[in-house]
């Protein structure tokens, strides 16, 4: 099965009002008119500062929790910080624990196994949960919680209170009975909420702010920790616009310096230094925080982020960085597994994947759903079935098809699904699996065309090569932090010519020397060495995103290019 060629789509060139800052390079007014930046909004939007941050009471019964929480302050009560085992659950544990030891309270922190126990608050990880420690006077869910109604309702008959603070859909059962449920998408339709972006972390931080409007802790400094939220906001995908936006900008700053031993640990093991950018949590930091919960070890995680000890932290990075090859080497193997499978067995033509097996782990699927997504730009599903025939699966989805409309519409299929339009998770019977398969592709025939199912490749606008230099490299980083809803510009050259053949380095990466109208540039196209290109001797349009690129203390604006073609006019 062969990949696609990418169809380019350049983005309309907006014009420029007259009472633009005429300072401005015009290229970087044309991409913030392009993402809907008002004229009035423009500093604001490249310059975001934190006294900008909304009331946290805005969010749905904030001042419950706040009030349930400091009752436990006054009665020094029990509390459990129960999480997921994700970068957003762990660094929201982390957050949440530290503000509330920091109002002397007692508090232990949960994070359940992904293998054995599963996602969220379940009656497996409960189970254990309770007979680690003392039975708390009240457990508050971070990154789970809003659907688990049933398991909310077992801790109410055992006398213990629940606080959940959530960013995931309500179940359609209605609301859990619990003490409060702050998540921004619990709100009522007629009020709504202005944090429906926020991950996890997020609605954390904004009750730790609630927190210490309420009752302030002498010399704890809530802007100390934005470096967890940012690590969350990024790693989770959620939109980077409006608050996410500020918290993770000032975020990245925090981490450059950051005060947590765990964080500066995990740097130094992914050899990441500032400033950094939301790739680098994104590809280096992230990943090895999440291998910890794919390899079902995620109190690793947890435990670098909560420790002082500076040589614990690097102990446990070092821990971490072993779990994330190990992860590594799992997803290589079943990548191949999954591309041996789809050429021998599934139809070329066919608008999805959906592959299962007895032999992969249950906890790299998703990632090589994503990989196999991008890859053929179709809908995926990869499958790890466990020794009973239960399939436990994780999906990844193209525009136009939302996976969790997908799985509604075929749940007499599956044993469970649940998850978001783009990303979500299924069991299903061994034996159902081909069913699936076929439903999931039906489904897909009758909601796109066969045109949406070619991958493209948009565009923001086009350049010279002559445009580009430090001065507007500066200019074009207050556009970051760069993610979901706020993606990398991808710049477009013409009739750029190569002056020598691409030079091919490890791991089939290219390195080309470009020209333009006598203007050179040297670029970079990671793993393009097996692709077929046009001739080198003929002109390319090419499309590339930029950065910043530091050696032996020069520093350069480098081309990373994403896709070329042969000159078109």
């Amino acid at each position: 099965m062969s990949q696609k060629l990418s169809k380019w789509i350049l983005a309309e060139v907006p014009d420029i009002p007259p009472d633009v800052d005429s300072s401005m390079p015009k290229v970087l007014v044309r991409m913030l008119l392009q993402r809907g930046v008002e004229i009035s909004d423009m500093d604001a939007y490249l310059h975001p500062r934190l006294k900008l941050l909304q009331d946290p009471f805005l969010l749905p019964e904030m001042d419950l929790a706040v009030t349930r929480v400091l009752r436990a302050v006054d009665e020094g009560q029990e509390v459990c910080v129960y999480g997921d085992y994700d970068v957003d659950g762990i660094t929201s544990v982390t957050l949440l624990t530290t503000v509330l030891q920091a109002y002397g309270l007692s508090v232990r922190s949960f994070i359940p196994r992904r293998g054995p126990e599963g996602y969220g608050l379940n009656e497996a990880a409960l189970k254990r949960c309770m007979s680690e420690g003392i039975k708390p006077a009240l457990l508050i869910t971070v990154d789970c919680g809003t659907a688990s109604l049933e398991e909310i309702a077992l801790l109410k008959s055992e006398e213990v209170d629940v606080i959940v603070v959530d960013h995931h859909e309500m179940s359609p059962d209605g609301r859990p009975d619990c003490e409060a449920v702050v998540n921004p998408k619990c709100a009522q339709q007629s009020s709504g909420s202005p944090f429906d972006y926020l991950c996890a972390a997020g609605v954390v931080f904004k009750l730790a702010h609630a927190l210490l409007k309420t009752r302030p802790v002498e010399s704890f400094d809530l802007k100390d920790y934005l470096d967890l939220v940012a690590m969350a906001t990024i790693s989770d995908i959620v939109p980077l616009v409006e608050e996410n936006r500020l918290l993770v900008r000032h975020g990245l700053r925090r981490m450059s310096d950051s005060r947590n031993a765990g964080i500066k640990a995990l740097m130094e093991v992914a050899q990441v230094k500032g400033p950094l950018t939301s790739a680098d949590v994104g590809f280096r930091i992230g990943p090895r925080i999440n291998a910890a919960g794919r390899m079902d070890k995620p109190e690793d995680a947890l435990a670098m982020l909560m420790t002082h000890d500076a040589a614990e932290a690097q102990k446990l990075a070092d821990t971490l960085d072993a779990h994330n090859r190990a992860r590594q080497a799992e997803e290589l193997r079943i990548h191949k597994d999954a591309l041996s499978r789809l050429e021998a067995e599934c139809d070329p033509s066919e608008p999805v994947i959906v592959l299962g097996s007895r032999d992969w782990h249950p906890g790299v699927v998703g990632i090589v759903a994503s990989r196999m997504m991008r890859r053929y730009h179709k809908p995926a599903f990869i499958i790890a079935i466990d020794e009973k025939g239960i399939g436990k699966g994780s999906g990844r989805s193209i525009h136009g098809i939302s996976l969790m409309d997908a799985i509604n519409a075929n749940r007499d299929l599956l044993v469970a699904g649940g998850g978001h339009a783009m990303a979500a998770g299924i069991s299903v019977e061994e034996g159902n699996i081909e069913k699936f398969r076929e439903a999931f592709a039906q489904y897909v025939r009758d909601h796109i065309s066969e045109d949406d199912l070619s991958p493209r490749l948009h565009l923001d606008t086009e350049i010279s090569l002559d445009e580009l230099s430090l001065e507007f490299l500066s200019s074009y980083e207050l556009l970051q932090p760069f993610g979901s809803a706020n993606p990398e510009p991808v710049f477009m050259s013409s009739g750029v010519q190569l002056t020598d053949p691409p030079h091919e380095l490890k791991n089939h990466h290219l390195k080309l020397s470009l020209q333009q109208d006598g203007h050179r540039q040297e670029a970079m196209f990671f793993g393009a060495g097996q692709r077929e290109l046009p001739s080198w001797q003929e002109p390319w349009d090419i499309a590339y995103t930029i950065n910043r690129n530091t050696f032996r203390g020069r520093t350069s604006l480098q081309l990373i290019i994403q896709d070329v073609r042969p000159h078109q006019s």
